[in-house]
């Protein structure tokens, strides 16, 4: 009589506090870069300009922001080109907004996958982030023709300078700060889904709270400590002082983003992975 050894694999849920298996993300890496195809595809796949509206949405918007506030407002940039300087901003926070708004519908826009096959849930945040990166150097690749262009022009005063070469650090912050939030909002929408109806809106507001349409330099008293209070306000004002010579560089600034930073990631991750366990029967 022959007995046969049965081999099963159990899975189940994360328990743990906070818990990211690497080696399973990376297990399913094929699937982290199918995602990211599919999202970058889907975007335009039935437009006719296809890729060219990732230059003309940052065009479009930095027009209306240099003629709304440059000219009519007569809004400070601190003696940077006006369409340079609202450029800059906009390049940082497209890419911001664009993992944010994406990365908190995960749970309510991927439902009939989740409920269908197992992989770990977190790739589907990560495969947005990433897929946005496309789509932020093609952005970025804009704001560089036109940096260069007021760099080499007269009458301009560009001074980039060494704090340039914190750039990659600032995109790896932009990053996790989006995805720490995203996490977090996805996770209260399965159960609250006024939020999603709240995100755009709030976008918007935190928009408007960063120094993308005013320097930082502006402002005084309680207002700049509520704009520095923003993770986001560092991240900018650094970018722009490392391109443009112009802008309120301090550690201190950058440090307290990278704590709150770490700390939203951590505590999104941790409502991500509870979710999880029992979005299906809210979601």
């Amino acid at each position: 009589m022959k007995k046969h050894n049965l081999y099963y694999e159990e899975i189940t849920p994360k328990r743990q506090f906070f818990d990211v298996n690497l080696k399973e993300i990376w297990d399913y890496k094929d699937l982290l870069f199918l995602f990211v195809k599919r999202d970058f595809i889907s975007i335009y796949k039935q437009t006719i300009l296809g890729p060219l509206w990732f230059f003309i949405q940052p065009i479009l918007t930095t027009i209306i922001f240099t003629i709304v506030f440059g000219k009519i407002a007569g809004i400070s940039t601190d003696g940077i080109p006006q369409i340079l300087f609202y450029l800059a901003g906009i390049t940082c926070w497209n890419y911001f907004s664009e993992c944010l708004n994406k990365t908190s519908n995960t749970f309510i826009e991927n439902q009939n996958i989740f409920g269908k096959v197992y992989f770990p849930r977190i790739i589907i945040p990560i495969s947005i982030v990433a897929s946005s990166l496309i789509k932020f150097k093609i952005q970025f690749l804009l704001f560089l023709l036109v940096f260069f262009y007021y760099l080499f022009s007269e009458n301009t005063h560009i001074n980039p300078n060494l704090y340039i070469f914190l750039f990659p650090i600032l995109l790896l912050t932009t990053s996790l700060l989006s995805l720490g939030v995203g996490l977090i909002i996805t996770s209260l929408t399965t159960k609250y889904r006024d939020f999603r109806f709240l995100i755009q809106f709030g976008v918007q507001l935190w928009m408007y709270a960063t120094p993308i349409i005013y320097p930082l330099s502006t402002l005084d008293g309680k207002l700049k400590t509520m704009a520095i209070l923003n993770p986001m306000t560092s991240i900018i004002e650094t970018f722009k002082f490392g391109f443009l010579g112009q802008g309120t560089f301090n550690w201190y600034y950058l440090l307290y983003t990278f704590i709150i930073t770490f700390l939203l990631l951590f505590l999104g991750i941790r409502i991500f992975n509870k979710t999880e366990q029992n979005f299906m029967d809210t979601v």
